[in-house]
């Protein structure tokens, strides 16, 4: 079966560009390994950046339920620091958010084929990619776009994980007591090993996601239940939180091999990489979603525009590597035990300090000043 692009990923960012490419006039086959949308682990924060990327796709997270999200607050020990964030957000579940964009890549006429994994991509020609499905199905398409979030295709893989980082997504209802004073804040918990962040989606329910170094994971017995303590141990606002909450999940969902900071440098002729498989960042910023749309929407307006795949992956990575660095910088202070332990008071005194770091760590530009290859 062969179509004019490709996209290898179901995702937020196969999703946008699937519509963008869609919209306009090209054919588009979006292969998703998932035969629906399912919870991934995600902290779930739309940042501004991101509601106007899915707002100019057609998107109305609101209607969806999305929560706003108006506060940060980062808790380490027993202390914790609260400021107004300096930009809107909202918060939603990624399985409603996937399942919105499927939908609409479907409106848009893109042609979806889920639950089909694919083994390899690989020439056909010197002009012609070829997916090959788990039943032995193939796919060709001149061009390709690579989406497939935090699971690398073989053959296509990023570089080892040399922290070995494992991430973790559990949904609570928690006490009344608590969801009112959670309210709408998004928080960031400080471990020895990590960090998590903890903020309300929608119908009541509360996300909590983590990320541990796989050796704070050991010393907790490698359990969920072990960890969990652990956390709480370390960081008694995350105890004070959870007490008396409900775990919505029979288990956590849990991913590994994340490998923060990686950008990546250059690509195949035809080749458009994007989201997760474009850059990783630091998951504190609460950037992924808006970083998996902004990747999709210059790629699809690079390919419109005839401009060459590896003309476009450097060119987006020396776009997001200032902010990236920064990001990098901050995630590496979180991790040291002295700032774990001044941050909190530093920042009751001077609150503003979140919100410029905040500024400065978004790594994307509003669709507004930037190609709109997501405009209808």
């Amino acid at each position: 079966m062969q179509d004019e692009v490709l996209i290898l990923g179901g995702g937020v960012a196969g999703c946008a560009a699937s519509i963008a490419l869609a919209r306009k006039g090209r054919g588009v086959t979006l292969i998703e390994r998932e035969p629906a949308p399912r919870h991934k682990v995600c902290g779930e924060f739309l940042s501004g950046e991101a509601l106007e990327d899915l707002h100019l796709l057609g998107i109305d997270v609101t209607s969806l339920g999305a929560v706003p999200i108006d506060y940060v607050r980062l808790a380490a020990a027993r202390r914790a620091a609260t400021a107004p964030l300096p930009f809107p957000a909202k918060s939603l579940t990624r399985k409603a958010l996937d399942t919105a964009l499927i939908a609409a890549a479907i409106s848009a006429g893109v042609r979806v084929e889920r639950g089909r994994g694919v083994q390899s991509l690989s020439r056909a020609t010197a002009n012609l990619w070829q997916a090959t499905l788990d039943d032995g199905t193939t796919y060709e398409a001149p061009t390709a776009f690579l989406a497939t979030g935090k699971h690398d295709l073989r053959g296509h893989g990023r570089p080892k994980d040399p922290r070995q980082w494992v991430a973790f997504k559990m949904y609570y209802r928690l006490s009344a007591a608590q969801t009112a004073d959670l309210a709408d804040a998004s928080e960031l918990t400080l471990y020895s090993g990590g960090y998590g962040g903890i903020q309300p989606v929608e119908d009541g329910i509360t996300n909590f996601c983590c990320v541990v170094q796989r050796r704070y994971f050991a010393r907790a017995g490698l359990r969920w239940e072990g960890l969990l303590a652990k956390m709480q141990q370390d960081c008694p606002h995350l105890a004070m939180r959870l007490d008396g909450a409900e775990p919505l999940l029979d288990k956590p969902i849990t991913v590994t091999h994340i490998p923060y900071g990686y950008l990546r440098r250059t690509t195949e002729d035809g080749l458009y990489c994007i989201g997760d498989q474009a850059a990783v960042i630091p998951s504190f910023t609460g950037d992924g979603i808006s970083i998996a749309l902004h990747t999709a929407r210059r790629a699809a307006a690079a390919y419109l525009a005839a401009e060459p795949a590896p003309v476009f992956q450097p060119k987006l990575r020396s776009a997001m590597l200032p902010q990236m660095r920064l990001a990098e910088l901050a995630a590496d202070g979180l991790n040291n035990a002295f700032a774990r332990a001044v941050l909190p008071f530093c920042l009751w005194v001077w609150p503003g300090a979140m919100r410029v770091t905040a500024r400065l760590t978004r790594v994307t530009q509003p669709a507004a000043v930037a190609p709109q290859a997501f405009a209808n």
